[in-house]
């Protein structure tokens, strides 16, 4: 199964250090079997937005899924008090890691996971990955 998996960072190398919504851009890959590629880099349009709009505030969950059209899974470092919302429109994953490469690592890991989470039609949770203790 291909997945378009969305990584939030501000400089393609790193996570961002707040919650993915406040993401500079979004590296988007395909993965496919045992194989992933990077396809696009989103920039993310509301991170210039009104800074005033308040953590969890659903204007911000409707701004960041409107930016990942298409998008199955979104992977971050961390998540805001929007993720109920987030979670019915993507697998939402939280990588215990600071850099994509290490976060790409843990995806192709759990693929498993991620799949059966996306394919659930009702009580979806968010996963949680700690790629240093799934060596």
């Amino acid at each position: 199964m291909d997945l378009l998996i969305a990584f939030g960072t501000d400089d393609g190398i790193n996570f961002n250090n707040d919650h993915v919504g406040m993401a500079k851009y979004y590296h988007v890959y395909k993965f496919s079997g045992s194989e992933e590629k990077l396809i696009e880099k989103r920039e993310n349009v509301r991170f210039t937005g009104d800074e005033s709009m308040k953590h969890g505030d659903p204007q911000k969950a409707q701004a960041t899924s409107s930016v990942l059209k298409g998008v199955d899974v979104l992977v971050g470092k961390k998540f805001g008090p929007n993720l109920p919302r987030l979670i019915g429109e993507f697998v939402c994953v939280l990588v215990r890691t600071n850099t994509l490469s290490s976060a790409i690592v843990a995806v192709h890991k759990n693929m498993d996971r991620i799949i059966e989470e996306k394919n659930k039609t009702e009580d979806r949770k968010h996963i949680v990955l700690n790629p240093y203790h799934d060596r």
